[in-house]
């Protein structure tokens, strides 16, 4: 009998995680650095679900934000419910459970239209998603009883008398944002291990099957209907919890949260962080809040950019940025990193000057076409562009030439050299096994 292996670097990384999430507050403590940390434990949760049917099963869904909206509203009606029992002096729920409240909404409506959803495959089950979506947003502003109409549900999170007091000085009654924060914190470790051990299960292996190779799980007797079909309700489960934890950090939820824009959302960031890779929809999460709350600041017209960053990495990076520091990684690991260290600090600085090129484009253009009753000028990173001057248009246009081409000789220099590098990696590893 062999002994039990104790796997460190796992146990490492765990613990570096929680050790992450539970001193994070203390590094920043603004209350918008610690909104938008509990909100990227929100956007982790809700990723890393979607990425359970897109990654691990193969479907794309556009309608992941069904479960989580649908998850936040039950959760807040419980909210409500709980503050009035509260109130009267009967017993009630916690509020550190609520979120579960979310999560069974979010399974029972994953069992109520993943039965019709998962019935198809590729893109059939894409637009039935879709056309679900469009149902439940339609239904939301219909039914005003539930949904609230355009002004939403509104809670109270503080409901009864604060608790462990003997151990907390005020005790925690999630009237402050770090107290929510820590709430959140807890929700997404355990979500985030039980996500990555539901990888591990039989059902988590025959989902990657079912999406790789569907015709041969049905050959050794597997129905991919029913595999789909779970896969989905646990998703919708873990998408409940995301809604309901969202709902108690906000304390408002209105139709947006079903909408397809925030189904559009959990696509694109998950893909940007990288479907392939385990971790890449928690790097995907974190890309979403910073993209929605901050670079929406700075510009006006950060959906643009976010169109281009996302056609960038569609068209050189399809595997997102999870893919990217693995595939360095691996590099490093074999000790030829330097060698594409010059390429890729030239690669990177021509994207950034291309970009900015683009950058400066995008702001004159926008200018232009909504703000110029505001004058002919517009401020872009300490330069006052005038929309006017036919010369401002040609200095912008030929910046971003020179960039575009710059980015692509250094971009053909980098995969040429890259290659090499690749070449040896896979020489050593052939003359390794031949040993």
């Amino acid at each position: 009998m062999t002994p039990l292996s104790f796997n460190w670097g796992r146990w490492l990384i765990w613990s570096l995680f929680a050790l992450m999430l539970l001193t994070m507050p203390r590094l920043f403590t603004s209350s918008l650095a610690v909104s938008l940390l509990s909100q990227m434990g929100v956007a982790i949760i809700a990723c890393l679900s979607y990425n359970m049917l897109l990654g691990q099963g193969g479907m794309l869904s556009f309608g992941h934000a069904v479960y989580s909206g649908l998850g936040a509203y039950m959760t807040i009606h419980a909210l409500n419910m709980m503050s009035g029992l509260a109130k009267a002096g009967s017993p009630f729920v916690p509020v550190s459970l609520l979120p579960l409240v979310g999560g069974l909404a979010g399974l029972f409506f994953a069992f109520l239209f993943g039965f019709v959803t998962t019935k198809k495959a590729g893109t059939s089950f894409a637009m039935i998603t879709l056309g679900m979506a469009e149902l439940v947003f339609a239904m939301s502003l219909m039914f005003s009883e539930f949904f609230g109409g355009e002004a939403g549900v509104t809670a109270n999170r503080v409901v009864g008398k604060p608790v462990l007091q003997g151990i907390f000085d005020k005790g925690i009654s999630y009237g402050s944002g770090v107290q929510v924060y820590y709430l959140i914190a807890v929700y997404t470790f355990v979500c985030v291990a039980l996500m990555y051990a539901f990888t591990r299960t039989p059902l988590g292996r025959i989902l990657n099957a079912v999406r790789d190779n569907p015709e041969r799980v049905e050959f050794i007797g597997y129905s991919t209907q029913r595999v789909r079909y779970l896969a989905f309700m646990v998703a919708g489960f873990f998408a409940g919890i995301a809604g309901g934890l969202g709902a108690i950090l906000f304390e408002i939820v209105t139709a947006e949260v079903v909408g397809p824009l925030r189904s559009g959302g959990y696509l694109l960031f998950t893909f940007l962080g990288g479907a392939t890779v385990f971790f890449g929809p928690i790097i995907g999460g974190v890309l979403l809040v910073l993209a929605s709350v901050m670079l929406s600041e700075l510009t006006k017209a950060w959906l643009l950019y976010l169109g281009l960053i996302f056609l960038f990495m569609v068209m050189y990076a399809p595997g997102g940025v999870a893919s990217l520091i693995l595939m360095n990684l691996r590099v490093a690991k074999f000790g030829f990193w330097g060698r594409i260290a010059k390429s890729t600090l030239g690669l990177m600085l021509s994207g950034a000057f291309a970009l900015l090129g683009a950058a400066v484009l995008i702001e004159m253009v926008y200018h232009r076409q909504l703000n110029v009753t505001l004058g002919s000028e517009v401020a872009f990173m300490g330069l006052m562009l005038d929309v006017h001057r036919p010369a401002t248009w040609l200095g912008a246009l030929g910046f971003t030439v020179a960039g575009l081409a710059w980015f692509e000789w250094t971009r053909r220099h980098y995969v040429r050299r890259w290659g090499e590098v690749q070449s040896r990696i896979e020489r050593i590893i052939k003359h390794r096994e031949g040993l």
